[in-house]
């Protein structure tokens, strides 16, 4: 058993090819083998959000503060507040983050296949975000 203390780990910025905006990344475990889960506390800046992606195991998220936004490829946008607990399956192309003037706090649980736990698509642009 390992207990990881609040502020132990460093934050990081989220990479500028992944995101748009002000991201940070707060990891809450290291994976170590055989596991292949990973969590982190990921807070968007209000019009902060991924880029298209997807996982090849799937990915869950929990929001934990503010208010954003998610997509599915295909499919309208929807608002996700704390609280909520959004599914992406396996190979789902999505995105998510901030609302415009809302910051946005969620919980990451993404599961590794081969060592790779995402898969990075083309930036989401500004029409795509506001639809």
């Amino acid at each position: 058993m390992e207990i990881k203390r609040s502020g132990s780990q460093p934050s990081g910025k989220g990479q500028p090819e992944y995101f748009t905006g002000s991201v940070r990344v707060d990891p809450l475990n290291q994976m170590n083998e055989p596991g292949r889960v990973s969590c982190a506390f990921v807070t968007f800046e209000p019009g902060a959000r991924t880029a298209w992606h997807s996982h090849p195991l799937g990915q869950t998220l929990v929001v934990t503060a503010g208010c954003g936004r998610v997509q599915k490829w295909g499919e309208p946008r929807q608002e996700i507040r704390p609280g909520d607990v959004v599914s992406i399956l396996p190979g789902e192309k999505h995105w998510h983050g901030a609302a415009p003037t809302t910051a946005m706090t969620h919980i990451s649980i993404v599961e590794q296949l081969d060592g790779k736990g995402a898969d990075w698509m083309e930036m989401v642009n500004d029409t795509q975000y506001k639809e």
